[in-house]
């Protein structure tokens, strides 16, 4: 009586293991092996045809015959090339653009076990560090917002208004692969970039070299805040808080990076992860206009090179999306040494 329970039990168990199995053979199949992933984080109108966005150069060069994948609690869709090239607008803002990808990285869609990350977007600048025009790579990401701030009338005059929080430490830095880095800028240094009439007109109300000078390429620390902290005040207190946490000088401000960087590190490491930049506005006015006055500038007195700077990024970016994928059997197991 016990051996015909025991068979009846197994015979009862054998179709469900196989549709079980034959389940995940299906899901695999529809898995989609993606080697570089770009995430931006807005786009002002439609992917392609109107005024572009972070997204709309990148769609236009990699998915303009892709379909889009819809992922449940992502922002926008997710889209992808044959090639293994994909791609979303994650939202603005720490919880918005990190919930976003953090859904994207955990749908069974993707596997993304192999990827590579391009981090993409605008930014504000200092007029020491950059230019409008500009495309950084950080080899630094900061948060802006972790830690105590009072207001300046309320501490010494002159004196920082920000001290670090104990209990920050793991998440205010994360440092990027440096070889990765180093890659990055060797394949783009010398890519040609776009300058404008209205943007060299805009610098030349700075006395700085670096302000007054065209569009390069170059590397820095990217600061991530929330708030849009504005002023030579707030420009100086963030290269303070550089120091304080030792890592290179503060280079551009943006509102997502660190966040995103946090997420893909808790899931696959931060090996592979990049952030690129354009800048397309100084963090501060020029001499005789206050912070207001640049915040909330007269018709006509508005930073020019908006298009110039996204059409920049893409075209930065793109050297090393192509060249990771064309060499893909030397980059799919880890960063390949580079010969000097």
């Amino acid at each position: 009586m016990v051996n015909i329970v025991f068979n009846a039990s197994r015979l009862l168990l054998m179709p469900v293991l196989l549709v079980s199995s034959v389940g995940i053979t299906r899901a695999q199949e529809n898995t989609i092996p993606v080697k570089v992933f770009i995430g931006a984080m807005f786009e002002i109108g439609a992917n392609s045809g109107d005024k572009a966005g972070e997204f709309q150069h990148w769609y236009e060069r990699y998915w303009r015959n892709a379909q889009p994948i819809k992922v449940r609690g992502a922002s926008g869709p997710v889209w992808c090339n044959q090639d293994g090239v994909c791609g979303a607008v994650l939202g603005m803002g720490k919880v918005r653009s990190s919930s976003s990808l953090q859904a994207i990285l955990l749908s069974d869609r993707f596997d993304f076990s192999k990827a590579y990350f391009m981090l993409t977007g605008v930014a504000g600048a200092p007029p020491t560090k950059a230019t409008i025009g500009s495309v950084i790579w950080a080899d630094w990401l900061v948060d802006y917002d972790l830690g105590h701030r009072w207001a300046a009338e309320e501490g010494r005059p002159g004196a920082p208004t920000f001290m670090p929080r104990k209990g920050y430490e793991d998440i205010r830095v994360i440092k990027l692969n440096p070889q990765l880095v180093d890659w990055a800028m060797v394949l783009t240094k010398d890519t040609p970039l776009l300058d404008s009439a209205a943007a060299k007109s805009y610098r030349a109300r700075y006395p700085q070299a670096i302000a007054r000078g065209g569009p390069f390429v170059g590397v820095g620390t990217h600061f991530t805040g929330d708030c849009f902290f504005h002023g030579p005040g707030l420009s100086a207190q963030a290269q303070y808080m550089a120091k304080l946490y030792n890592v290179d000088d503060y280079t551009v401000t943006e509102m997502e990076g660190v966040a995103l960087a946090y997420v893909i590190r808790q899931l696959y490491g931060i090996d592979r992860v990049m952030a690129l930049r354009t800048v397309v506005n100084f963090d501060q006015g020029s001499p005789g206009e206050t912070t207001l006055e640049h915040l909330d500038p007269a018709p006509g007195k508005t930073a020019g090179g908006f298009a110039e700077s996204v059409e920049n990024e893409a075209r930065v970016g793109e050297r090393v999306v192509d060249y990771i994928v064309t060499h893909w059997n030397e980059w799919k197991n880890g960063i390949p040494a580079r010969q000097s």
